[in-house]
Parts: C-alpha cells; structure tokens; sequence
C-alpha cells in the first residue's frame, strides 16, 4: 500500500478543525485590560469584607489598616484568575511585582490602574483616543476621535493605523462629510451630525421628498418634489399575460392571477378579465364554477347515468348496481339496481 502524496496530506491537514489553542489569541493590551478589570472587582468585593456591625470606632481603625494592606492585596490576587486560564496567570506571574508595587507605593499617586499599569508601564496599551506604537492621537484628536462619527482603527491599543471606519451615513478622513442619502444638520470644528435624506431622493439637503436635489431611482421631479413612479402604466405592461403588476415606493412587483382568471387586473376572482373553462362572472362579477349538472337537459347523455359535478368541470358515472358497456350503463348481472333497493320492505325484526 502506497503512503498518499505530500498535495493530498497538506489538503487534508487545511480541512481538519483547528485546535482551541489555534485559535486567534486577545492582543497583550486585551489581556492587560482583563487583568485589570478583574483586579478593579476584587478590590470592590474586598472594600468591607468581615466587617458589618457591631464596634463602629474599631471598624473604621480596622477598616483603615485594611484598605491598603497586604492581607487584601493577597485576597484580591488570590481571585485573579482562574486556574483553567493560561494567560492571565502567565501575565499575572510575569507582573505580579509590579501590581503589588502599585498597591503598596503608588495608588494614591497614580489612581487609573489601566493607565498605570497597561499603557505607561508595561506599554501594552495606548490611552483612548490614541493608536499604534507610539500612542498618535487619532484623526480629529484624542477627545472625538473621527468627529465621533467612527472608530479609530487601532483605538486604545498599539496596534492598528488610525484610520477612521466611519458610521452609516458618514464618510471623509474625519468622518465628518455625509454619504449620499444623508443631508448635514450641524458642521464645526468639532462636530459634524448627518441625518438620512427622505427615501425619493438620491441627494438631499433636508429631510422631505421637496429637499430633494436628485431622485432616487424610481422617483421623478414633478412640481418641485420627487414623487413615485407608477411603473405599472407603463406600455407594454411590465407583467406576463396571467399576471397583475402592484406599484410599490421606487419599483413595482408582478403577482400572478387567481386560478379562475385568463389574464387580470388585480387579486382574486374579481378582478378577472376573462374566466377559464368551466367558469363564468357571476352577480358579482367573479368567476365562479358553472355546475352543468344543475342544466336540465344535462350533459351526460347515456340512459341511466348520473352526473357529479367537479371544479370547473363534470363527471359522468354509471350508478351502483349499474355497468358500463359498449357506451351505456345497464344492470349489473345478478346484481340489485340503487332503484330496486329502494323499493324493498324494511328488514323484519324478530320480536
């Protein structure tokens, strides 16, 4: 047995399911923030832990020795991370140092962990409003970065090249320009506020169909608005022959006739020009099913025979106890007609 080619074994490793481990790993300033988060909660869940009632002039002596004392910074460290996840403990073993040197020297002088800790020391992060290596402030400053129309790529971390992803209805490198569809409401150095123009219109500076200064496709100019075109008066007629056209706002859909109709102008039996076979516009003008059975002459011309009637159509059987033969239903040999049995007595009960 010959081992399959190199091609076929790399094609096969590509369609096998990547480990978890593979799988993208959070930036070091994800991590960082993270760490930090985490850290924030436990000293919110440590602020009064054992204390509550009872002596207050010694709590609050005991509670001032505990705020920033070892025993908590340990309870506090203890509930970082749990013991499945790799990388916080990894970065919590590599900089454990560095958060007790806070807690213990430099809390009170340096409060905003996250900027201590992940941007300044470490330089896993960058402030909001900054991006890349160095920390550049983003596209129209560190304060409303894309005129705060956008996202800053790389926001907040070291990562990225600042460039402004701007919201629906935004565009520019400052994300302070409106996209076709949108009119301007407010424009400053600072600020820069795009409102959705009314759906007929391409291009606007207001919000009705009158602001319009170019229609949407399926609009059109007349007196001074962009109103709807009715596609469906158009000639030829936009549909089939067994289909009605519905206008709808900027186009127009073609739906198919009721079942009964030949051609139509709108939905259901009513609006049929012409009905099909074995249809006919009743006193209400729709097409409803002839019953030819109900004809006194009636359309089953053999001797005997009975007439059902069907949706649009009709039927002609022989009765029970009859047979067809050679064109003609007649009595079934050794059998009872539906006639002879009506004509029989009632069974005799036995008293």
């Amino acid at each position: 047995m010959h081992p399959p080619p190199l091609s076929a074994l790399g094609l096969l490793l590509l369609l096998l399911p990547l480990p978890p481990e593979a799988a993208k790993k959070p930036t070091p300033c994800t991590l960082c923030q993270q760490l930090v988060d985490k850290f924030i909660q436990g000293m919110a869940d440590t602020v009064k832990k054992n204390f509550g009632g009872g002596n207050t002039a010694w709590e609050e002596k005991s509670l001032s020795k505990y705020e920033f004392s070892e025993i908590r910074l340990l309870e506090i460290l203890e509930g970082l991370c749990e013991s499945s996840d790799f990388e916080c403990n990894r970065l919590l073993e590599e900089h454990e140092g560095l958060l007790e040197a806070w807690w213990l020297q430099l809390q009170k002088q340096a409060p905003d962990l996250f900027e201590w800790f992940c941007v300044e020391t470490l330089k896993f992060c960058c402030s909001p409003g900054t991006y890349g290596p160095d920390c550049r402030a983003c596209p129209g400053g560190s304060q409303r970065p894309c005129s705060g129309n956008g996202h800053c790529d790389g926001a907040g971390s070291r990562q990225g090249d600042g460039a402004c992803q701007c919201h629906t209805g935004y565009s520019g490198a400052l994300c302070a320009d409106c996209l076709d569809g949108y009119f301007s409401v407010l424009r400053n150095d600072t600020h820069s506020v795009c409102r959705v123009c009314h759906e007929s219109c391409k291009t606007c500076t207001g919000p009705t169909e009158r602001d319009c200064t170019e229609c949407e496709t399926g609009w059109a100019h007349q007196q001074d608005a962009c109103v709807d075109v009715d596609e469906c008066i158009a000639e030829p007629a936009p549909c089939d022959e067994n289909q009605y056209c519905e206008n709808v706002p900027s186009s127009y859909s073609c739906e198919d006739c009721d079942s009964t109709c030949v051609g139509c102008t709108g939905k259901g039996p009513g609006k049929c020009k012409e009905c099909i076979p074995g249809y006919a516009k009743d006193e209400s003008g729709q097409c409803s099913d002839i019953d030819e059975c109900s004809h006194p002459e009636g359309p089953c011309l053999r001797e005997n025979e009975n007439c059902y009637n069907t949706p649009g159509s009709f039927v002609c059987v022989c009765p029970e106890g009859y047979e067809e033969t050679d064109g003609a239903c007649v009595p079934t040999a050794g059998g009872e007609t539906e006639g002879e049995k009506l004509m029989q007595p009632p069974p005799h009960e036995d008293l």
